[in-house]
């Protein structure tokens, strides 16, 4: 391709996958030089939204594994073992939250926030000697969000000694700074829990709880789809249920119910995870599949990756070569 356009191998290389993007960079200086750009990375990572390029990580004591997905059957793949590139120990690695091929991660035993592309092994500690990127569980919230200018940024909601604060953190600045939150004394609450997601900016406002029932397990988590904020809201005791809702102005409107879904088992329920991909829901555990629910709304007809994992075991991230710093 030496005699080609620039342009055209810009064309050609942004439709290639993550780590053929890493391979390429070694080729000459020139190539290292395209391949690096800020126009390059996101140019490719929008185009690297398909479902071939979406992986599931899955972390246990020892291992670190990341698998594909089979859509012909919704499973999981052969697994290749990933080696993390940090300092852990074992039950240490927590994830967060995730964004274009960027995970946020949570170190138990230091409670150090790190960003980390699995696809590039590339990592960035986000802590600060005066605590700032400190993540206390069960305390503070945590999410991840693109702002108009290409920078990736951390939300983090901090709540300490009758305290809380928010702060975010810029990638392109490598730095954390205080924006204004909402004051509201039942925040401060240790019966009062964050719901994880990701982010869509600085601008903070209240919004009530979808009308779900109110007895047994009662739990929300948030996702961002094309931008419109959705919420899987899971109840009941013995037997879990989950519904899919959407936020519209200011009421939530319900997009799927519960039937179709059969109740999953709170024994489950402590590594599941779900996504929504080419007009199907998942809904999985580290074994496997649980249930696939076809889904016939427009939002939903091309990938978006909208995952959690509720024993922070794991993530369903796409392939990218987004860095974790400038």
């Amino acid at each position: 391709m030496a005699d080609l356009p620039i342009e055209t191998i810009f064309e050609i290389l942004t439709r290639v996958p993550a780590k053929v993007v890493g391979h390429s960079r070694s080729v000459c200086k020139e190539w290292y030089a395209l391949l690096s750009t800020r126009d390059f990375i996101r140019v490719h990572s929008s185009r690297s939204l398909v479902s071939s390029n979406q992986r599931v990580l899955l972390i246990d004591d020892l291992t670190c594994s990341v698998h594909p997905i089979i859509f012909q059957s919704y499973d999981y793949g052969p697994r290749s073992i990933v080696t993390l590139p940090f300092d852990h120990q074992n039950n240490d690695v927590s994830i967060l939250s995730h964004l274009n091929g960027l995970l946020c991660v949570y170190l138990n035993h230091t409670n150090e926030l790190l960003l980390w592309n699995p696809t590039t092994t590339a990592f960035k500690r986000l802590s600060t000697p005066d605590s700032l990127g400190i993540y206390i569980n069960n305390l503070d919230a945590v999410g991840l969000y693109a702002d108009d200018a290409d920078d990736y940024k951390v939300l983090h909601i901090k709540r300490r000694c009758g305290v809380y604060e928010s702060y975010v953190y810029s990638r392109e600045l490598n730095f954390w700074r205080n924006i204004p939150f909402l004051t509201r004394q039942e925040y401060l609450s240790p019966n009062f829990a964050w719901s994880p997601g990701t982010f869509c900016g600085e601008q903070f406002k209240e919004i009530s709880f979808p009308p779900v029932p109110s007895t047994g397990f009662v739990q929300g988590v948030l996702v961002n789809v094309k931008n419109e904020l959705h919420m899987f809201a899971t109840t009941g005791w013995f037997e879990i249920t989950i519904d899919l809702w959407t936020l519209k102005e200011d009421y939530w409107i319900k997009v799927l119910s519960c039937p179709p879904i059969p109740p999953i088992s709170l024994s489950l329920w402590g590594d599941i995870t779900h996504y929504v991909t080419n007009g199907n829901w998942f809904v999985m555990t580290k074994l496997g599949k649980l249930f696939t629910i076809e889904m016939d709304t427009k939002p939903f007809e091309i990938l978006y990756p909208v995952t959690w994992f509720r024993g922070y075991k794991g993530a369903v991230f796409v392939e990218t070569v987004v860095s974790p710093s400038i």
